[in-house]
């Protein structure tokens, strides 16, 4: 329908057969959509098979049906006309005209209307002049060269796909992301916006200068005030000059749209005047007599003979001219020492075509501020005494000249290359018109330039040329006495279409600007987008006036000229870039049209457009790079969350694959090796991360360095798969890294798939970063401590460090500072050196500044710990580790009766949890049953423990013993209830069968006596002795660690492996639970079995 294209959900063609064709509506749920909503999208019997898909995948006929009535006019100027001439009257919607603009119309004559303007007819004469034929020459080559290598690049982004209104901002910002895209166009903004200045103010200067000089407000009283004077009034007039066009551009974009033509009439008039002034010079050249005082010129403004006396009736009287070098009218007068010297000459300002003046034209003549414009081979006399030189009136230079200034002066007059792209939007087939309009435009004017810089320099005599202003041809502008008919066709010519140029530069910045805003990359801009009900941008326009004004304040053509060439050459050097990159980048979506391009030709358009805005002003140069930078950056911090498939993207992907394979080569270096973590969260029932802090030690752990994987595990499909709550954590916590949530059908597997398969090539993780499974006594099944000690078997296997945070909940935010304290770290064994490591790289978080390291060792009964202290220092001094040095004497104790005990009711608990498969009618009369056994099994072995040991436990044997039944009870209470709760779906109770009264009492009776003779035999148990042992080494160990590191901010702690023997994972646990026992925040940590640490440099 018509109104598809209005809407932004896909519109779908109906099927032509309608219900009541005569085909009976059958029942089947697969043909018929019983969905209403779908039913709308698509109701048809052929595709029925698609049917589920077609809100994603639309028909390929209505996908075409889309794309016939698409068209890319954005509200652009034609828009607002409509919008304009719609108000007031009935609010009808006209059909969307296709755009209808040709190559000519459309691209041709808009490019070469913005190429040809104010420096042409206001500054390429005096170029010529002060430069030579063979540097102007080498100028206007290096400038269009580098256009033409622009368009020729600017055709490829043109002709790759359809581009929108907005030209080259939205080509680049496509090309090369949002953050080049808006750093560009801004500069793009800014070029326009300081070319509206300069147009302005070459207005102005044709106003003031050549059409109504008495119109002047500031008058020079001293010849040394002129420049001044004329700077001050160039402001005033530029100021009104800027506030009518601003009000004619915010009445109405259909005027200066309307004007267009007139404008470029005008130009076109110029150019071909000049050329048969030209022809004319040929054979009759114009009479402008140009006067010399000896080699001098001078301003005729204030005299007209050549002359310093002359006949008037047979008596001599002086001339207008005797009276400005002398002090009276009357031959005795005295005057300048050079005017009595020297003779005055006449010569014609335009020998002519044939004259030979080419010859003395073709070198440059460059000079300071003030240096009088002399004709090199007329004879004078020097005068000694130049100090009043500067009050007389010669023809001066007006501002220091060099070769690179002139280059940033003449470079304006060839930007404007883009109006073509900027118009794509209103061209019939802009991917044919954009390149031909062009490069056509360019040649073109490219042409006009070449042949102007020769004709100037074959026709016009030298010191006129170096006359900027025409004062030694009675202020007439200079191009203007070559040109026929007469000087008027220029100066009127180039003074509309100064204005016409000025008018689009404040039509055409606010819209960029509007762009810009509305793509919503620049946030503090987002208030430029908005504008009148037509879409016209009010306040766009105001900002581009303001940044205008600047431009006029500078009031000297000559001086803003070099700000714009650099923000134009800036954005032609990203134009370059763009196409060089995707070029070479072999982007599958880089297929331009247009095929006359190379990645060659865009790089050395690129260098060109650099090494011009260097020659033109290094000053000005930086100062561009600097406004990019910055503005790059900025939307880089805010963050332009714009995906547009730019090449930078691909550039990432490319350099990202590169690194990878090179890092694939061979393993990291010790001296190399950081701490690549995975990060494994648990997520509760709602999918909320579990323990967020982990996050926040894992970002101080980094401190935004290396890899960081935080991986989960989602129990179920992948089709329910979600990982934005650990996205919104890790941002939350300031994780820089890679988010990787696995569906598993169980965690066990998930996790593992996890350590397997994370990260990609030599970017793997290399250390594995959990929480301790806090509640894993009470959990009522033993999965969470079973997958805890098979992640550490798999760490192990695959040589991956292990770090596993207990009390990780009360480990510090990334907000806290922690003030004086210590992180201790226990190094028991070594495995690699990771625990010295871990401490050093956390202190370079702010977090943990303050904090001084400590290192204990351990030291055995025949181990010398006194020089274990000295080589320990040693090793840090030689590893660049400031900590304090501890070695703990741990002596030989026999096992104590607590350690014995604490052993035996570990594998009591664990025995029993085997054996509690009770059915639930059973369960109270069998808790009570063990408690009782407990109290007096555990009486009884302590009378046989207190009588094996020879010295006691550190605290009271007889307290010791009744905490220590009161835990079992305790846990063994939680235990059952929770087991017994869980187990009881899956116990007798749910066995349906039809039962017999004493088949029944027979079933129960031999259940029961079972279950009794279970926990009769678990009481008669004596512990193993590699358990004991262990148990000792844990009470031994926490007994030293908690006695010297309880206050300590962080524990770091040696992990020991888990058995090889699956049969005592619970004994391992509990293993863990005393040796961390009375300690806050603790690491244990487990080495990956390779040096990560190295005193070498």
């Amino acid at each position: 329908s018509p109104d598809c294209r209005h809407q932004s959900r896909v519109c779908f063609l109906k099927s032509s057969v309608s219900p009541g064709d005569g085909m009976p509506k059958e029942n089947s749920p697969f043909i018929n959509n019983t969905d209403h909503d779908k039913g709308s999208l698509y109701d048809g019997k052929n595709l029925a098979l698609f049917e589920e898909e077609m809100d994603s995948n639309p028909m390929v006929s209505s996908l075409l049906n889309k794309l016939a009535n698409y068209t890319n006019l954005t509200q652009g100027v034609k828009e607002h006309e409509e919008a304009d001439d719609d108000e007031g009257s009935a609010k009808t919607k006209k059909p969307v005209k296709s755009p209808a603009l040709g190559t000519l119309i459309g691209v041709y004559l808009p490019c070469l209307q913005n190429i040809l303007g104010v420096i042409l007819f206001l500054r390429l004469t005096w170029i010529v002049g002060t430069a030579g034929i063979m540097e102007a020459l080498a100028i206007v080559f290096m400038t269009c060269s580098c256009t033409m290598l622009t368009a020729i690049s600017m055709s490829a982004i043109a002709t790759n796909g359809v581009v929108p209104a907005g030209g080259s901002y939205y080509m680049i910002s496509r090309s090369l992301g949002p953050e080049f895209g808006g750093a560009v166009g801004l500069c793009f903004y800014l070029g326009t916006t300081f070319a509206g200045s300069m147009y302005i103010l070459g207005t102005i200067e044709i106003l003031l200068t050549y059409i109504v000089p008495s119109a002047a407000i500031f008058k020079a009283d001293k010849k040394e005030d002129e420049p001044e004077a004329l700077l001050n009034n160039m402001r005033v007039y530029g100021t009104c000059c800027l506030t009518l066009m601003s009000l004619v551009v915010f009445v109405g974009v259909k005027y200066v749209n309307k004007l267009a033509l007139v404008f470029l009439a005008c130009v076109i008039l110029s150019i071909l005047a000049i050329y048969a002034g030209v022809i004319k010079s040929a054979f009759e050249p114009p009479d402008f007599p140009v006067c010399l005082l000896g080699n001098r010129t001078l301003k005729n403004h204030n005299f007209d003979h050549c002359l310093k006396t002359m006949e008037v009736d047979n008596v001599t009287v002086t001339t207008k001219l005797w009276s400005l070098f002398c002090d009276s009218p009357y031959p005795n007068a005295t005057c300048n020492k050079y005017f009595e010297l020297n003779n005055v000459t006449e010569i014609q300002g335009i020998p002519g075509l044939t004259s030979g003046v080419i010859r003395d034209n073709m070198w440059g003549d460059y000079g300071p501020n003030g240096m009088l414009v002399e004709k090199k081979d007329q004879l004078s006399v020097p005068a000694l005494d130049t100090s009043q030189d500067i009050n007389m009136p010669y023809v001066a230079n007006d501002i220091t000249t060099f070769f690179t200034l002139l280059v940033g002066i003449y470079f304006p007059s060839v930007t404007g290359i883009m109006a073509g792209s900027n118009r794509s939007g209103d061209l019939r087939d802009a991917q044919k018109s954009i390149p031909i309009g062009t490069i056509m435009a360019i040649a073109t004017t490219t042409f006009i330039y070449i042949s102007s810089v020769v004709l100037f320099g074959a026709c016009i005599e030298g010191v006129v040329l170096r006359d900027k202003f025409g004062d030694s041809v009675k202020g007439n502008l200079v191009i203007g006495i070559l040109a026929w008919p007469s000087p008027w066709v220029i100066v009127i010519g180039s003074f509309f279409s100064c204005c016409g140029a000025g008018l689009q530069s404040l039509t055409g910045a606010p819209r960029l600007l509007q762009a810009i805003a509305r793509d919503g990359i620049v946030p503090f801009l987002q208030v430029f987008g908005h504008g009148k009900a037509n879409g016209e941008p009010t306040w766009a326009l105001l900002l581009t006036a303001g940044i205008c004004e600047i431009g006029i304040l500078i009031a000297s053509l000559d001086a803003v000229a070099p700000i714009l060439s650099m923000f134009f050459l800036m954005c032609y050097l990203f134009v370059n870039l763009a196409c060089a990159l995707q070029t070479l980048l072999r982007t599958p979506n880089w297929r331009p049209r247009f095929k006359f391009y190379h990645w060659a030709l865009s790089f050395l358009g690129a260098s060109l457009c650099l090494s011009l805005m260097f020659i033109s002003s290094w000053f000005y140069a930086l100062v561009a790079m600097l406004i990019a930078g910055c503005i790059y950056k900025y939307i880089e911090y805010r963050g332009a969350e714009k995906e547009w498939g730019d090449g930078i993207r691909g550039l990432s992907l490319n350099a990202a694959r590169y690194a990878l394979i090179r890092l694939e080569e061979a393993p990291p270096h010790t001296k190399n090796w950081r701490p690549q973590l995975l990060v494994l969260l648990n997520l509760d029932s709602d999918h909320v991360v579990k323990h967020p802090r982990l996050l926040s030690f894992c970002t101080q752990l980094k401190a935004g360095k290396g890899l960081t994987i935080v991986g989960s595990v989602l129990e179920g499909t992948f089709m329910t798969k979600e990982a934005e709550n650990i996205k919104s954590s890790m941002t939350t916590e300031r994780t820089k890294g890679f988010c990787h949530v696995v569906a598993s059908s169980n965690l066990r597997d998930g996790f593992s798939h996890l350590i397997q398969s994370a990260g990609l090539g030599g970017m793997k993780h290399n250390t594995v970063l959990m929480a301790w499974p806090g509640t894993w006594k009470q959990a009522t099944d033993a999965v969470s401590w079973k997958n805890f000690i098979e992640t550490v078997r798999e760490t192990t296997a695959a040589h991956q460090a292990l770090l596993v945070a207990k009390n990780v909940d009360s480990f510090p935010t990334n907000a806290e500072r922690l003030g004086e304290g210590t992180i201790d770290v226990w190094w028991i064994v070594h495995d690699g050196g990771l625990l010295m490591l871990l401490p050093f790289l956390l202190r370079q978080h702010k977090v943990w500044r303050k904090c001084k390291m400590r290192i204990f060792t351990v030291a055995n009964m025949d181990d010398n710990s006194i020089q274990m202290k000295k080589d320990l220092q040693m090793f840090l001094y030689h590893l660049r580790l400031d900590a304090e040095v501890e070695v703990v004497e741990m002596q030989d104790s026999d096992i104590s009766a607590f350690t014995y005990e604490k052993t035996l009711v570990m594998e009591q608990r664990s025995q029993m949890l085997k054996q509690m498969q009770l059915s639930r009618t059973e369960r109270e009369r069998e808790i009570q049953s063990i408690t009782d056994e407990s109290r007096s099994s555990i009486r009884r072995k302590n009378q046989t423990g207190a009588s094996c040991s020879e010295s006691g436990p550190s605290r009271p044997l007889q307290e010791t013993q009744e905490e220590e039944v009161a835990q079992l009870i305790h846990d063994r209470n939680t235990a059952s209830h929770a087991a017994l709760n869980d187990k009881a779906d899956t116990g007798p109770d749910r066995v349906h069968m039809t039962w017999t009264k004493d088949k029944f009492l027979t079933e129960r009776n031999r259940n029961r006596a079972e279950a009794n003779m279970g926990v009769r035999d678990l009481f008669n148990m004596k512990p193993n002795q590699s358990n004991v042992r262990r148990m000792h080494t844990a009470v031994r160990l926490n007994e030293v660690v908690v006695n010297r590191s309880q206050g300590a901010h962080l524990v770091l702690l040696n992990m020991p492996g888990p058995p090889k023997n699956r049969g005592g994972d619970e004994n391992y646990m509990e293993f863990l639970e005393v040796l961390l026992e009375g300690l806050n925040r603790v690491l244990l940590v487990r080495g990956g079995g390779r040096e990560v640490i190295t005193i070498y440099s």
